[in-house]
Order: structure tokens, then C-alpha cells, then sequence
């Protein structure tokens, strides 16, 4: 697998050759989302490519927004249809990702649809941290194939990438090079929230430095508070740095929200920030900042510079605010709280706590370590024992 830098020079490369080719695995909710804001950027250059298995399904769906981005004067951007791809067969994506030949690959599949997991852990074992098998089940299979296929890719990933991106690059296998969401959900909301406090009207010229895990950015999200637990936060407007009482902009950080399909609305625009500050930092020169968790192949969320200003563009974490082992050491602290107490050698350990809970709420044991060899049982014990037994229907 190559380096990320090394990616984002070949992509340089490419843009002035050809359009650029985007492929989206899985054409659900966020696929679906994801596939609109694409073609809302009237961009010519870009094709997109929308990957899965059930072929009616996809062509009705991209139907409705090609026709909805046509009413609106805004579709520029080619969309092709690729059907009977299974996720679950490394052979038919590495098929797919050889023939596409795609510059950016956005895994938004799902191992069981249809389902936010949280609806389930949350109320329950108040951490998401459980479901890591699952979100880690196709995304494997696809670098895999990736891999096989001698891909250059960029690689974004939808699902826990906190925990799945380290996992696989502990394993020693290819990993995506960005998560999306997660981190990036917070940052609008202090953003809002320190406009209110000071009365800023250009709140989105307010510069937010974060670095902290998946567990933060549900319990400041829906209960507006840290659980005591300190931040790692820098916050400045105009130059000048801003100290607000974080516990008061916490606070404000918890505002209502659909609990169904319509909350993918944010992570489909993480996943479109992230190749749009990507093309920006290529096309234009520019030097752009991003909050992704699992860049790198590291535990928990981080602040990113995409820098393109020099001779050649670069990807790296930004320690301008803080160093990388204070933002390590920060998130391994939230993680934790998310029922995983660390990823290495390719096993994920979930906390003595975690199985505890799960032990008392669902009358189940659950593992306390998953190698890599066993994550598809581990799956299908999350899906059997827990899932189809607790899911609302």
C-alpha cells in the first residue's frame, strides 16, 4: 500500500489528464446523500462511480437525483451504475476497483442496514464501541481487494473509524487513509455555540482545533456534557485565541436531532468535505483543515492539514495546538469510554467494563478480545445476540 502523500501527488497528476473518478461502495442513506452533494458542485470534472449489488434498486435511486439535480441546474457530473457486487467477496471488489481504476474509493456500506447501532448500545451500555466488528467487516474485504487490485485510491471510511482504520493497520493490512464523521460532528456545533457566546456573525471563520475519540462526540452531542473528562480543545477568531467556559459551550453543543436515516445528512457531508478539501488543496493550492477520526491509522479523531501551497502536497496532523502524544493520549482516554481499551498486534480489546454491561443488560458474553481471524464470528454474534434480539421493530 502506498503512502498517503504519495497518493495525493499521483491524484495532482491525474486531475490535469482526465476526470477525476469517484467511487461510492454502498448506495444507502450516506451513499445516497453523499451522491447529491457530488452533483450539487456542477463539477465537469468529476465521475462517479456507485457501486453495490442490487442493480434496480441503485438506478432507481441515482435516478431521482440526477433528475433532482437537472431541476436545479446543477447536473454536470457523470454517474455510472456498477451492479452484483458482493462485500462480502474480495474477488468481485477487486474486480470492480480494477476495472473502475477510481481516484477516490468512499466505503459506506453497511454489514447489517437499516439499523443505527446506537439506538441499541446507547441506551443500554453507553458506548458504540461494541459494534467495531461490524463496522469493520466489509471495509476489510475491500482493502483487501484494494490492495490486490494495486489500487492508489484514496480510501475514506464511513463506520467507527476510530477504532477500524488502527485495527486493520495493526494487522499489518492495507487501511483507509480517512474516517469521516464522528470528530467532524462537533465542529459545527462549537462553532455555533461560541458565535452565540461571543456574538459572532461569521461563524464559520471560527478555527476549532479538536482532537478527541467517537465517545465525546455522542455524550457532549446528546447530553451536552464531557463526563468530566477534560478536552483538548483551541478555539480562536481573527487570529485571537477564545476561552470560553467549555463546560457552558458543551452545554450548547446539544441540540435536537432526527434519530433516524436523516442524521446520515452529516456524515455524507464529512465524507463531501473531505474530497472537496482534497480537490481544493490539488486544484487550487490550498492549504485546508480537516477533522477525521483514524487518519493515519491512529486510535480516535484528529486535526488534519491537506497542504497544498508547496511544490507537492501533503497530508499531515496538525500539531500547531497541541503535540500528537497529548492527542494520543486523549483519545485513548475517551475511546475507553466507548467500551475499547486498546488495538494492537490485529486484536481490538474491548474494556472489562463493556462485557460487564453487556453481560447484565443483554445476558450475553461478550469476547473480550477479537483477532483478526475471528472478526466475522464476532460479527454474526453482535447480529444473532444481540441485534435481532433487542432491535425495535
Amino acid at each position: 500500500m502506498r503512502e498517503l502523500n504519495e497518493k495525493l501527488e499521483i491524484l495532482r497528476d491525474s486531475i490535469s489528464k482526465r476526470k477525476i473518478r469517484i467511487m461510492i461502495m454502498g448506495l444507502g442513506s450516506v451513499g445516497s446523500y453523499l451522491l447529491d452533494y457530488l452533483m450539487s458542485c456542477k463539477d465537469e470534472g468529476l465521475e462517479i462511480y456507485v457501486v453495490g449489488r442490487n442493480q434496480e434498486k441503485m438506478i432507481s435511486d441515482v435516478n431521482i437525483i440526477r433528475v433532482a439535480a437537472m431541476i436545479r441546474g446543477q447536473n454536470r457530473t457523470e454517474i455510472k451504475v456498477i451492479s452484483g457486487v458482493d462485500f462480502n467477496d474480495v474477488s468481485s471488489i477487486e474486480e470492480c476497483i480494477r476495472n473502475c481504476a477510481p481516484d477516490f474509493i468512499v466505503n459506506s456500506s453497511r454489514a447489517y442496514s437499516g439499523l443505527k447501532y446506537g439506538s441499541i448500545s446507547w441506551k443500554n451500555v453507553r458506548a458504540y464501541g461494541i459494534w467495531a466488528p461490524l463496522a469493520i467487516k466489509y471495509i476489510k474485504n475491500i482493502m483487501e481487494a484494494y490492495e490486490n487490485a494495486e489500487s492508489t485510491a484514496i480510501v475514506i471510511n464511513t463506520s467507527y473509524s476510530d477504532a477500524v482504520i488502527p485495527w486493520l493497520k495493526s494487522a499489518k493490512k492495507a487501511y483507509p487513509d480517512f474516517g469521516s464523521g464522528n470528530i467532524n460532528h462537533l465542529i459545527p456545533r462549537i462553532k455555533f455555540a461560541v458565535a452565540e457566546k461571543y456574538n459572532i456573525s461569521d461563524y464559520w471563520n471560527i478555527d476549532v482545533t479538536y482532537a478527541v475519540s467517537h465517545f465525546h462526540d455522542v455524550v457532549i452531542s446528546k447530553e451536552g456534557q464531557t463526563e468530566n473528562v477534560s478536552q483538548l480543545i483551541h478555539i480562536q477568531y481573527n487570529g485571537k485565541r477564545l476561552e470560553p467556559d467549555m463546560n457552558e459551550i458543551f452545554s450548547m453543543c446539544k441540540i435536537s436531532m432526527p434519530v433516524d436515516a436523516k442524521r446520515n445528512m452529516m456524515n455524507a457531508s464529512s465524507n463531501f468535505e473531505i474530497i472537496q478539501g482534497i480537490l481544493r488543496a490539488v486544484r487550487e493550492k490550498e492549504k485546508v483543515k480537516l477533522h477525521c477520526p483514524g487518519v493515519f491509522g491512529e486510535i480516535g479523531g484528529y486535526p488534519v492539514f491537506i497542504d497544498g501551497t508547496g511544490d507537492t502536497v501533503r497530508a499531515y496532523i496538525d500539531e500547531e495546538s497541541f503535540d500528537i502524544n497529548e492527542m494520543r493520549a486523549k483519545n485513548r482516554e475517551s475511546i475507553y469510554l466507548d467500551g475499547i481499551e486498546d488495538v494492537k498486534d490485529g486484536t481490538l480489546y474491548f474494556t472489562d467494563e463493556l462485557v460487564e454491561k453487556t453481560k447484565k443488560v443483554f445476558g450475553v458474553s461478550l469476547m473480550k478480545e477479537v483477532t483478526f481471524p475471528t472478526i466475522e464470528k464476532a460479527a454474526q454474534f453482535l447480529i444473532t445476540e444481540i441485534i435481532e434480539k433487542n432491535r425495535e421493530n
